[in-house]
């Protein structure tokens, strides 16, 4: 099996004025993502969700600024990394990721015993 990272890409303005049961219809929805990669034999290794791009800092060159590295609409807001039989079976898992807000990107991990990038 293989390991790819699903980034989860959404506008933060979309959960600005959320009410408390949009909320819940988030987390169910996160919910229902963690059993349908089971269900498809797939495997969720980890995961996080990311505080608001508004606590990020950057750093170039050693300088700290605050801020997120590039502005846009859509901010990487959080993630999850599974295993997945192959690329079209981490593509089936990746659909099932919830971005009411934005989107996805899916991404395969380096496996450092494998040698270079």
């Amino acid at each position: 099996m293989s390991q790819y990272a699903i980034l989860i890409y959404e506008d933060p303005a979309f959960y600005e004025t959320m009410s408390p049961e949009g909320w819940g219809a988030v987390v169910e929805a996160h919910s229902a993502f963690t059993r349908g990669v089971v269900e498809r034999g797939g495997f969720i290794t980890g995961g996080g969700a990311l505080k608001p791009v508004t606590t990020a800092l950057t750093i170039r060159a050693g300088t700290v600024t605050e801020g997120p590295f590039v502005e846009s609409k859509e901010s990487f807001l959080g993630y999850y990394t599974v295993e997945a039989r192959d690329l079209d079976h981490a593509i089936e898992l990746a659909r099932l990721a919830p971005a009411t807000g934005g989107g996805v990107e899916l991404r395969p991990l380096h496996d450092p015993s494998a040698g270079q990038l």
